[in-house]
């Protein structure tokens, strides 16, 4: 999702000054990336973990395919902590939880 709120350099512009940069302005340039997309990610998150609180019922599928259900035990900076039904600890994060009915 690219947002075209703030459109602070054309493209083309910005592409041109690119192509003359030397190697200590783009590692400069790569950390302001790096640094804004960790910003991101992390804005993202929050909003994510917003939907969720602490004792709430929810699902999500596991690296091997296998959907698990528990319930939220604590929201942590980017991910929640889930106890499953089978007695496992996780820490999930909030973009792959799906709220579940009690039982």
């Amino acid at each position: 999702m690219t947002s075209t709120k703030h459109t602070v350099v054309d493209r083309e512009l910005f592409t041109q000054a690119l192509r003359h940069m030397g190697e200590e302005d783009l590692l400069y340039l790569n950390r302001m990336v790096i640094e804004r997309l960790n910003l991101l990610a992390q804005a993202k998150s929050t909003v994510a973990l917003a939907q969720f609180a602490e004792g709430d019922r929810v699902q999500f599928t596991a690296n091997d395919g296998s959907v698990k259900q528990g319930t939220i035990l604590r929201l942590n900076k980017k991910t929640a902590s889930v106890r499953t039904d089978e007695g496992q600890g996780w820490k999930v994060s909030p973009g792959l939880l799906r709220k579940v009915g009690a039982g």
